[in-house]
Formats: structure tokens, sequence, C-alpha cells
């Protein structure tokens, strides 16, 4: 059985953790089929316009297999799955993460890679490697931060207490929280409005605001002066051929 699996809808991929019966704990081996997935969008580029990344069953992912690392299971290097949680990030395609249920830790930090993201009421969203003597390696002392702010960082990040979905709409955590019944519908709906406009300018808006990011506020005018790619010209000046008329 696959543990990720992917179904393209009208320029979209979307890719599932598929492991529910364990709530899609993150073992190494989910990970080398998750990176194979990333690797493979990376190239359709003309024919993928948006990426869903979501779980099936009743969680997103509890987060790091722990019985398999207790198992000894090991990814291909010591920095696999960091490495694929920054080729997400890296994708040139917009990505959104679709969260019901847990998304714990490693799971976090892995949705804090995604562009965008759409929880269901009933998510969980918790840093608990504090619970476990663990530190964070795939991102979250970077990533969270940057996206709830420092103090509300540290907060989840000190205590390792349970945001759920409304909150995690509060704080800024997830663009939109809605019903469990309608979650998927609304990620569909979210990445059809974003693979209707141009894909030129989607990626180039990713790579400018993503790598703007390392910048203070002038040097990132003058990095997007200098790299902004401008308007498409020939065959990339087409809109996505799915856009509705």
């Amino acid at each position: 059985m696959a543990l990720v699996t992917r179904n393209d809808i009208d320029g979209i991929a979307i890719l599932s953790l598929n492991r529910p019966e364990a709530l899609n704990a993150l073992s190494p081996s989910l990970f080398v089929e998750l990176q194979a997935h990333v690797k493979t969008l990376a190239e359709q580029q003309e024919e993928i316009g948006c990426v869903i990344l979501r779980g099936e069953g009743r969680s997103f992912s509890a987060g790091n297999d722990l019985k398999a690392m207790q198992a000894g299971e090991q990814a291909p290097h010591p920095l696999f799955q960091v490495e694929t949680v920054e080729m997400i990030e890296d994708l040139p395609q917009p990505v959104i993460a679709e969260v019901q249920g847990h998304c714990y830790t490693g799971a976090l930090e892995l949705v804090l890679a995604c562009d965008l993201m759409i929880c269901s009421e009933s998510a969980k969203f918790a840093d608990t490697h504090g619970k476990w003597a663990l530190t964070p390696l795939w991102g979250m002392s970077q990533r969270l931060p940057r996206r709830i702010g420092v103090l509300n960082a540290k907060e989840m990040m000190f205590t390792g207490r349970v945001v759920g979905g409304a909150e995690a709409f509060e704080i800024g955590l997830v663009n939109k929280c809605v019903a469990d019944s309608r979650l998927s519908d609304e990620a569909l709906k979210l990445a059809r409005s974003i693979v209707e406009n141009s894909w030129h300018t989607l990626r180039a808006d990713k790579m400018l605001v993503n790598k703007g990011q390392d910048y203070g506020l002038k040097d990132g005018l003058e990095f997007e002066r200098k790299n902004s790619p401008g308007r498409a010209s020939g065959e990339e000046e087409r809109l996505s051929g799915f856009k509705k008329s």
C-alpha cells in the first residue's frame, strides 16, 4: 500500500498521507515516498499549478513516528526529512496544507513549509518536542515565529499546549477554519481560484515572497527589482488552460 498517494484534478495535485490507521505518523518510509512525489512535481510546472497536502482519515498527522524510531527504521541519510520539508517549501507551485485532527510537532513543521493552510474545526496543532526531550530540526524555531509571531510561537513551544482550529485562525497560523464536512471542498476551491491565474505569475510571486523574507525592506525591494521576471512572453503568457470563462 502506498504511504503517500497522488490525485490530479484540473492542474491541481493532491498529495495524501496514507497511514490513517497510525494517524499518518511520519515514518522514514513515508518521507521517502513523499520526497519522490515532490521531486516529480518540481519537474511538472506546466502540468501542475497548485498542490494540496492532506492526510487520510481523521488526522493530518500525529507527528514523527516514534515507534519507527524505536524500531531502528532510518531515513536514507540524517537530514533526509528536513531536506524533504525544504523541497516542499521550494516547490515552484503554491502549496496548500489541508489539516484536520492532529497536527503535532513534525507534522506542524511539515505544514509550516506550505504557502497556505486551511484547517477544520477539529484541527489540533501542537509542538510536543518538550514532552520527549527533543529539539526542533525540521524548521519549527524559524518558521513558526515567522508565521504567528515570536510571542505566540514561544508559548506554543515552551508549553506544548494544543491550539484548536478556531484559535489557529485567530493567531494567523491558518488562512481559514471551516467545518470538518467542508474542509476538502474549501481546500479544492482555494486551489481552483489559484490555478485560474497565470502560472508564470504564481511561480514568480512565490519565489519573490519566499526569498524576499531573507532581506530587510530596502534590500528586499532591490531583490524584487533585480529578480522579478516581468511579463511572460510566448507560450508562457497563456493563462491556465483550466481557467473558467
